[in-house]
């Protein structure tokens, strides 16, 4: 399967590389996309070269979305083709999951209310405040949606993810 990992500055090292390294590891096609550049450096100062940008992929060419957390999520949230992109894989049913802060990206994608999420605590009264029911819980996974706290969760959330792709 063909995975995007979202990327932006200042994003969570591990939050990125964790997933990236366990989908190449699980057989999985892993592309990042960044936003406008063709690479970042995270939150600690480790490098991405991006394989793409937002401009030139579309929800049709992947079977999933990882959006990490850092500070990414504050500038992925607002590109229109970020948030766009985030809506259809959601509405085509494919995996989206969102780490930490990510869930802010969610809430500018327009695709929380009603669902059952988690994310990094300072942010859930953002997520509660779009319609999402949130717990305070390692991974929550509800349908196509699998949310994580922090990165001590990227264990649970790896599997859950992993699980979703089969």
């Amino acid at each position: 399967m063909k995975i995007a990992i979202l990327v932006e500055k200042d994003y969570q090292d591990m939050e990125v590389w964790y997933p990236y390294l366990r989908l190449l590891e699980a057989g999985h096609e892993v592309v990042a996309v960044g936003t406008t550049q063709t690479g970042y450096k995270g939150k600690y100062g480790y490098p991405i070269e991006c394989h793409k940008t937002i401009d030139q992929v579309s929800a049709g060419d992947f079977d999933g979305v990882i959006i990490p957390g850092g500070w990414a999520p504050d500038f992925l949230r607002l590109s229109s083709g970020v948030c766009g992109f985030v809506a259809e894989m959601d509405r085509q049913g494919k995996l989206v999951a969102a780490i930490c802060h990510a869930g802010w990206v969610l809430v500018s994608a327009g695709i929380l209310r009603g669902r059952a999420v988690t994310s990094y605590k300072a942010i859930r009264d953002d997520l509660v405040n779009a319609g999402a029911q949130w717990a305070d819980s390692e991974t929550v996974v509800d349908r196509n949606l699998i949310t994580a706290r922090t990165p001590m969760d990227l264990p649970a959330f790896m599997k859950a993810v992993l699980a979703f792709l089969g």
